[in-house]
């Protein structure tokens, strides 16, 4: 008799530890209920457990979904045109091409006075193109940009002339009278990176 009260005894014991490990207290038995839960106190632990690891999924998503609605497609210097295309910005330039064999001929005065012949006839010629306005704006006539380069001869500035014809691009060929020879070469103003692939094998102008 004693041995099976120890057994019985034993049993109690090892149900009683399983049923609390399970998360469950036994409680008398009444007419409302014979078995509850997790005490309040395990279940405010439950909770916060679940919201912390909640949190911890849901977080990251939502950091990557603001990253991806906040960050600028594109370059930052980017801008849009008119047509809604995506284009960086661009410089205007005029180019101006003197003769390096007029340089070693005639003063530098008269020089000068031919490049700013083919200048200032290229920028009236297209007094109307967007671009030119643009270029003798208010607010660019103040730091307009420049590039003065030079070719050996007149040979070399007239194939340069029938080049940029054939590539679209709008110059005025200067013929100084009344000698009657091509002295000078001047485009009108175009974004950089569309017009200096054109002169990328000339050299800068130099007084020597």
């Amino acid at each position: 008799m004693h041995s099976n009260l120890v057994i019985l005894r034993v049993i109690l014991t090892f149900s009683l530890r399983r049923t609390m490990v399970a998360g469950f207290s036994l409680r008398p038995v009444s007419s409302s209920s014979s078995i509850s839960h997790f005490p309040p106190k395990h279940s405010k632990v439950q909770s916060r457990v679940s919201e912390s690891l909640s949190f911890s999924i849901r977080s990251p998503i939502r950091l990557i979904s603001k990253q991806m609605s906040t960050e600028p497609a594109g370059d930052s210097n980017a801008v849009v045109s008119s047509d809604g295309k995506v284009e960086k910005s661009d410089i205007l330039m005029q180019y101006v091409v003197l003769r390096r064999d007029l340089i070693e001929k005639w003063p530098l005065g008269s020089i000068v006075t031919q490049g700013c012949h083919a200048s200032v006839s290229a920028i009236w010629a297209y007094k109307d193109d967007p671009l030119t306005l643009q270029y003798c704006g208010p607010e660019n006539i103040d730091s307009m940009h420049k590039v003065t380069l030079e070719v050996k001869g007149e040979s070399q500035l007239e194939n340069l002339a029938e080049k940029l014809r054939a590539g679209g691009i709008a110059h005025k060929l200067w013929i100084e009278q009344p000698e009657n020879i091509p002295t000078c070469l001047a485009t009108k103003p175009y974004p950089k990176s569309i017009v200096s692939p054109f002169f990328r094998k000339l050299k800068l102008c130099k007084s020597s």
